[in-house]
């Protein structure tokens, strides 16, 4: 061949060849040769690299050299046109791997050439052995381009490389499943998801939880259910036992069993089983713990049906396809009828012990009395009565009562009282069971007598309150106490013996409900409305001084403020009955004695009315004044009851009489109130003509009055001045006022000084503390 490529040898190229035929195995003088031919013809090209490879065939940096140059000249060409050019170039890179099997880079240069080809098997091959003859810790420079390769050409070979790929990397066997998928081998991604699946250190790399992949293979086998069952028909392979796994699901996933029910479901249909797949459906809606579920189960169910007789209406009629027709029209008329108790049945599954569900159900049968009577058994025998939530238990029970009463059933011996008989022995039941509380056996006690009532039988209604109310003669049993059983309870209940009383007021004697309202007394569960209805009821039947005691028992049973309001009850109803004025007298004291000062102001002003209309004038305005003594009344009552003491003592002793109390009241009460007082004190002084103690009072009460905050005081004055003064006085006001206002604007410490200093000072030692500088006050009186 050489002998035959001589021709190729210029005379410029001998400097070349004697370099390499003298130095055939350093790559230098190949180097040299080849840089210098780099723009000859591409055969002397070739013709130089052959030879070079040829004596230097372990030089990775020669083939690799020759091997980019075989390359470059194919860039562009159609591999289909010019096949064997790729061929050669595909030979080329099989002898430079044949002595360099370790490169990987040649590996990928050669993989990289193939892709551009068509040989789709000669390519896999090359992958392969480039898997092989590469060591592991290299591989993952030629997965990446396989992976690559596999996806495009899908199919067989993409499964076959994938099943290989995760053997090194098991972690991505979620792409691998996506391969099957695409290539419409389910059974196999189904398999690869039940192994993902068992094993729990897996980790989906796609962040998908355990009940994510659950779905995706639920799906897949719901979906594509004949072409497996066919797969494994074909292969003769032990079927994926698909019921058992999503009924493992329906186990596991609690909140998603609905959806997973409707896939259990899907897949019956998918394979043509539409009886079980019905099975599947009545399972659920009757399983099923949630509204949600339900709703998805129940739809799913009725689409299903709905979808059958349409597929059957679409068919030629025949009698076989018009009597199935009808069957399953009826059916599906039943389902729908069943929906409002299937779920209601699942709130009852949710929580046995609601009672509004149970009362529900029983409207759902409307008239049907037999269902009614079994769903009320039902209920009373399935509900917990120490977990009635929501919803009260003994209204259940009352319920059915009131179904036997007004029903007005027959009993066997033809009775037509039969009904209620029968709802005397319900309510006789219902009494001995263990309630959550004391409060709903009052109640069904309560209901038990209204019946009574309704049927006119008023003994048997006393009766049964009385069995209820007994109780031992003194017992420290708690009402409230929940320890112990509702009925060692009940006979403290305030809401039966209120009802107990208000029967007995009817239909008993005097003497007996006298006995009944004792023996509230006697277990101290009375209320103060218990004791204003006792007096009440002994004073419409002339009962007075009984009732009188009443009011006293009741005040000793409770303390203020609530004995406050049996006091006003109790005075008022004593002062129309014309008691003795001593009686009457005792009886005030004994209220104000203990009576705090916020509640005290009513007693005082009708004690002191008391003794104006039927006592002396002298003792009521005592009263008054007492009333005006700390903590005799509340701070804020005190004012009144000082105005209420002048008007009566003005009244009764002349306005002169008054100024004692009018300086008490100053000195005694806070500044805002003692300006009030000022002023009525200032216009009675005028009123009796006493100028010049009106002024003092007036210079006096200027020290809580700041003309900003006050006006009204400061009028006051001035209308005084104007009608009483002097242009001296008039100005000697205008100075004080000025003053006054400077005081407050720069002293912050007046108010609080002027609050803690003594306020009974008079109006010339007043005005002596108002001297200022006398240049000042001029400039001040030019100014005004």
């Amino acid at each position: 061949m050489m002998s035959l490529d001589l021709y190729l040898i210029s005379d410029a190229d001998l400097s070349f060849e004697q370099d390499v035929l003298r130095y055939p195995f350093q790559l230098n003088p190949w180097i040299k040769y080849i840089d210098y031919k780099s723009t000859s013809a591409v055969h002397e090209r070739v013709f130089i690299f052959e030879r070079a490879c040829r004596d230097l065939g372990r030089s990775y940096k020669l083939w690799k050299m020759y091997l980019d140059f075989r390359v470059q000249c194919l860039a562009g060409v159609c591999p289909a046109k010019y096949a064997d050019e790729y061929e050669k170039v595909n030979e080329c890179f099989e002898r430079a791997l044949l002595m360099l099997a370790k490169m990987p880079r040649l590996w990928i240069m050669y993989l990289e050439f193939l892709k551009t080809q068509t040989h789709i098997t000669a390519t896999r091959r090359v992958f392969d052995q480039a898997l092989r003859a590469l060591p592991v810790s290299q591989h993952d420079r030629i997965w990446p381009l396989y992976l690559e390769f596999a996806r495009a050409v899908q199919g067989p070979t993409a499964a076959a490389i994938y099943k290989r790929y995760v053997q090194y990397r098991p972690q991505d066997v979620e792409d691998y499943i996506d391969i099957l998928v695409a290539s419409d081998y389910y059974a196999q991604a189904a398999k690869e998801y039940v192994k993902i699946l068992n094993n729990p250190d897996f980790r989906s790399k796609n962040g998908k939880s355990q009940y994510q992949i659950w779905t995706d293979l639920t799906d897949l086998l719901v979906h594509y259910a004949r072409d497996i069952r066919d797969y494994h028909r074909r292969a003769a392979t032990s079927a994926i036992k698909t019921e058992q796994i999503i009924r493992s699901g329906i186990a596991k996933f609690s909140d998603q069993r609905g959806k997973l029910w409707v896939n259990l479901a899907m897949y019956r249909i998918a394979l043509g089983e539409y009886e079980w797949a019905r099975d599947v459906f009545e399972e659920a809606i009757t399983t099923v713990m949630t509204v949600r579920d339900f709703t998805l189960a129940f739809d799913a169910y009725a689409e299903f049906e709905e979808s059958v007789i349409s597929r059957l209406m679409a068919q030629p009629s025949t009698p076989e396809t018009d009597a199935e027709l009808d069957l399953l029209m009826l059916k599906f008329e039943q389902l729908m009828d069943r929906r409002p108790f299937l779920l209601n049945d699942v709130m009852l599954r949710q929580n046995p012990n609601n009672v509004f569900e149970w009362e529900k159900r029983v409207g759902l049968w409307g008239s049907n009395q037999h269902e009614i009577v079994a769903t009320y058994t039902k209920a009373i025998s399935t509900i917990d009565p120490k977990k009635t939530v929501p919803g009260q238990y003994y209204k259940l029970w009352t319920k059915f009562a009131k179904f036997y009463e007004s029903a007005g059933a027959v009993d066997g011996d033809g009775n037509k009282d039969g009904g209620l008989r029968q709802a005397r022995i319900i309510f006789d039941r219902g009494v001995k069971v263990p309630f959550k509380s004391a409060t709903e056996l009052a109640d069904l006690y309560i209901e038990w007598a209204e019946m009574e009532l309704r049927a006119e039988n008023m003994d048997n209604a006393v009766a049964i309150i009385r069995q209820a109310t007994t109780g031992p003669k003194k017992s420290s049993i708690d009402f409230f106490d929940e320890s112990l059983p509702a009925q060692q309870r009940v006979f403290k209940s305030m809401k039966l013996w209120s009802f107990y009383v208000d029967l007995v007021e009817s239909v008993g004697t005097i003497e007996e409900t006298k006995a009944v309202y004792d023996r509230m007394f006697e277990l101290k569960i009375a209320t103060p409305l218990t004791v204003v209805n006792y007096a009440n009821f002994l004073e419409e039947h002339q009962y007075f001084e009984d009732s009188f005691k009443i009011y006293e028992r009741g005040i000793s049973s409770f303390s203020f403020p609530v004995a406050f309001e049996l006091w006003n009850i109790y005075l008022t109803k004593a002062l129309s009955r014309k008691l003795s004025i001593e009686r009457l007298r005792d009886l005030f004291e004994q209220a104000i004695a203990n009576c705090p000062g916020n509640l005290a102001k009513p007693l005082y002003v009708l004690y002191g009315n008391l003794e104006e209309t039927r006592g002396l004038a002298r003792n009521a305005v005592e009263i008054y004044e007492r009333a005006t003594k700390t903590n005799a009344v509340s701070d804020a009552d005190r004012l009144e009851m000082y105005k209420l003491l002048l008007a009566r003592t003005a009244a009764i002793y002349g306005l002169p009489s008054t100024r004692p109390i009018y300086e008490r009241a100053i000195d005694e009460l806070p500044d805002a109130e003692s300006r009030v007082i000022c002023l009525e004190f200032a216009g009675m002084e005028t009123k009796l003509g006493e100028i010049d103690r009106a002024r003092g009072i007036y210079v006096h009460g200027s020290q809580f009055a700041d003309p900003r905050v006050v006006p009204r005081y400061w009028e006051r004055w001035h209308e005084f001045e104007v009608s009483n003064g002097d242009e001296q006085t008039y100005k000697e006001m205008l100075r004080i006022k000025r003053l006054v206002t400077a005081q407050y604007n720069t002293d912050m410490n007046f108010v609080s000084a002027a609050v803690a200093a003594p306020k009974a000072i008079t109006a010339t030692a007043a005005t002596a503390a108002l001297e200022v500088d006398q240049d000042k006050m001029a400039a001040l009186d030019n100014d005004s």
